[in-house]
């Protein structure tokens, strides 16, 4: 009988944060992923501020004779930390590990069906789309490539039949949020919902919310959707399987 290959165990890699509904959210998240592939070894770790460090998880998977692993970056866009942050924590990773680091989640279908799914939670019905102009409200960034993958996200999204979808960031990018929610207003649209796209509660989210008070509708952030819990599952299954060759499986 041939032994069943031992599936490389999941690390997701967190940003990490002061506010204590990150980690919490970041958690439900993690057990989703669990919940839906039982007998899959799926850790947390986080870059700053939380436990356990990311090497710190990497040492414990070592110690525990694991040797591969895909590690998985717990962020929506292509930016300074899936580029720099990370690659430099893995390369201190134990020497005996084989790491390969998955894709980050976005873009992907499935997300847009989670912030749908949030906008409906937050009161709005697919009756509502073509009268409803919704602001994608990311954390922003300095990466003109990540910037660039929002607004595609927006075009792509507007297509699906919203009245209009327009990107807004946070931080280190324009529009802000509340720019965005007077331009649909400015276009005519019945009504304005704002979209966080960003995974967890914190301090960009909340500036989110701010910019939203002339909003009709704000919608939560992604967390535990299991739309996102089913991309993470993807990005593991796609990164997984050189591994797998790698060692005769």
């Amino acid at each position: 009988m041939h032994k069943k290959p031992v599936l490389p165990a999941l690390v997701v890699i967190a940003h990490g944060s002061r506010d204590p509904r990150h980690a919490a959210t970041v958690h439900a998240l993690v057990r989703r992923v669990r919940s839906l592939r039982p007998g899959l070894r799926v850790e947390t770790g986080f870059l700053d501020f939380n436990v356990p460090s990311v090497h710190g998880v990497l040492e414990s998977l070592a110690a525990d004779g694991v040797r591969d692993v895909v590690a998985l970056p717990l962020l929506l866009t292509r930016a300074f930390h899936a580029k720099a942050d990370i690659p430099a924590v893995l390369r201190d990773a134990p020497p005996r590990l084989r790491i390969r680091q998955a894709e980050v989640l976005g873009p992907s279908p499935l997300l847009l069906s989670a912030l749908e799914r949030r906008l409906y939670e937050a009161g709005l019905s697919p009756a509502d789309k073509s009268s409803t102009g919704v602001v994608l409200a990311s954390a922003g960034s300095s990466d003109p490539e990540a910037i660039a993958v929002i607004a595609e996200i927006a075009r792509e999204w507007r297509r699906t039949g919203w009245c209009a979808v327009r990107p807004a960031f946070a931080s280190a990018s324009l529009p802000r949020t509340e720019d965005a929610v007077r331009e649909l207003r400015a276009l005519g649209c019945a009504r304005v919902a704002v979209a966080p796209y960003v995974l967890a509660p914190g301090f960009l989210p909340d500036r989110i919310a701010r910019g939203a008070t002339e909003a009709d509708v704000l919608a939560d952030v992604l967390g535990p959707a299991p739309e996102v819990a089913r991309v993470l599952l993807e990005r593991y299954e796609t990164a997984r399987t050189p591994v797998l060759a790698a060692v005769g499986a």
